[in-house]
């Protein structure tokens, strides 16, 4: 049998093979096989790819702002342009089907778009003779060499949350992708570099926590970007700016949607099902819980079910709705959840388990999975699942809704679906959130304002992309000048005289 291909590293401008001797498996989601290792980096190629990226900095910072432009607009034109080999790539190692894969490459484009925007985003204030002869005013500059640490379930997009700001700001980069599927992150290091990226600027280093600490611990790495669970996003974040970093990290979720009684119960439903089973709800903006305030429940759950009974679940390549999740690990533990829903008294509406699917008997299955009435008590509710499971809670008001939603610890985003313009309006001002959907049921902001929640959900003050994003990757210089006039002596421009 011919040994397994390694996905390597990118360093300094060219594929990097491992010589670390430490590998982790790379599955087809879909076929429940491995397909190939990824490399796990070494102390001497953390310390490579963190070289790279610092020898590169001065050149990169230094070159002009059109420069740096232009090669952003090349990286988006060649996006746009190959974008389907992107996904295809997302969708055997992730299993996300082929238009959520374009759609999630899409949403990363919107900030590439937003960051050819640099020189505009970057501009600086003047004040002219704040006192007398002397004005002050302000740049804005990089930070040098930053980290990015990403998840498996968005391997494009969540690193084009921070990678083209970070690049069009000046800085250089090391993106640390998940080695769940770790290719999508060499395939746009090599489209980098044909959109005319130096050597150097971009970088991918492999890897698994030893690659992380080394990240959050060298004193060349100026900033960390990083999302994913709570704990780790709270580890990363102590870790890092215990080193000295400036550190933005995002964690997870427990995603609400509040339905009132005067809601459409048709585009509840629908959009119940698109927020809670897209991506096979691997997504940290995903609705996992539908508050339902009575007498909406019983209505509004024979909608779903309608829906969900209408799913075609199957392998992405083909004609599904939604596939498989990541890793046998992964699915074996959401299908956790429920068992203990029924231990703990919950009503399972529609269970995932044992469905039949469009795919391969050895993929990583689990269907899209209702449950009624759920404890607010039950693991199921407290736990961020990552998974298609939706639960219904039942609550008798308004207020009894927004109460249960702010005592959540996470605070990502949240929903109100209601056709009452002065209840979404209290909604939005109450509620203790990051990001808000009324009628939306993923509030995920357009690029040019900032992601990011509130409470478990964030570490760090500053958000991703948007002005937010830019102030991440840069910092300010404010300067106060003073130049004699030339009456006072020095130069002396008029005509010469006898």
């Amino acid at each position: 049998m011919n040994a397994l291909p390694v996905v390597s590293h990118w360093i300094d401008g060219e594929e990097s093979p491992s010589n670390s001797g430490r590998t982790a498996p790379v599955f087809d989601p879909a076929l429940g096989i491995e397909t190939k290792r990824v490399a796990l980096a070494n102390e001497s190629e953390i310390n490579a790819a963190i070289a790279s990226a610092h020898k590169a900095f001065p050149a990169w910072r230094d070159l002009s702002l059109a420069k740096r432009q232009s090669i952003m607009f090349n990286f988006r034109e060649l996006l746009n342009l190959k974008k389907p080999e992107l996904a295809e790539i997302i969708t055997s190692e992730h299993g996300k089907v082929l238009s959520d894969a374009l759609g999630e490459i899409t949403r990363g484009q919107e900030v590439v778009e937003f960051a050819t925007a640099m020189p505009h985003l970057l501009k600086g204030y003047y004040s002219e003779n704040v006192s007398t002869g002397v004005d002050v005013y302000s740049t804005r500059q990089p930070l040098g060499v930053v980290g990015i640490i990403s998840p498996f379930n968005f391997p494009a997009m969540v690193p084009m949350w921070f990678f083209p700001i970070a690049l069009a700001a000046g800085n250089t980069v090391i993106l640390k992708p998940s080695e769940k599927d770790p290719t999508a992150a060499i395939w746009m290091a090599k489209l980098l570099t044909e959109a005319g990226l130096p050597d150097g600027v971009f970088n991918v280093l492999q890897g698994d926590k030893e690659s992380v600490d080394g990240l959050l611990t060298h004193p060349d790495v100026k900033a960390i970007s990083f999302v994913g669970s709570t704990p780790i996003a709270q580890y990363v974040y102590e870790t890092g700016s215990k080193h000295g970093k400036r550190v933005q990290a995002l964690g997870g979720a427990k995603n609400h949607m509040l339905v009132l009684p005067d809601a459409d119960l048709e585009l509840v439903a629908d959009s119940a099902i698109n927020a809670g089973f897209g991506s096979a709800g691997e997504r940290c903006m995903a609705i996992s819980v539908v508050v339902a305030v009575e007498p909406v429940a019983d209505d509004l759950i024979d909608k779903i079910v309608t829906r969900m009974n209408n799913l075609k679940i199957g392998d992405g390549r083909r004609n599904c709705d939604m596939g498989p999740l990541v890793t046998e690990v992964h699915r074996d533990k959401v299908a956790s959840y429920i068992e203990i829903a029924e231990q703990d008294g919950a009503t399972v509406v529609v269970d995932g388990r044992g469905v039949e699917v469009d795919g391969d008997a050895n993929g990583f299955w689990l269907g899209p999975t209702l449950i009624d009435k759920v404890a607010v008590t039950s693991k199921v509710y407290t736990e961020e699942i990552f998974g298609p499971v939706l639960s219904i809670v039942r609550v008798k008001t308004y207020e009894e809704g927004v109460a249960l939603i702010n005592s959540s610890a996470f605070g990502n985003g949240t929903a109100i679906f209601t056709n009452d313009g002065g209840a979404a309006r209290r909604f939005q001002n109450e509620i203790e959130v990051g990001m808000i959907g009324i009628n939306v049921p993923i509030p995920v902001p357009v690029a040019y304002y900032s992601f990011g929640g509130w409470k478990n959900s964030l570490f760090g003050d500053t958000k991703a992309h948007g002005t937010e994003g830019v102030h991440f990757f840069t910092r300010g210089k404010a300067i106060t000048s003073r130049w004699l006039d030339p009456s006072q002596g020095g130069i002396n421009l008029g005509f010469p005289q006898n």
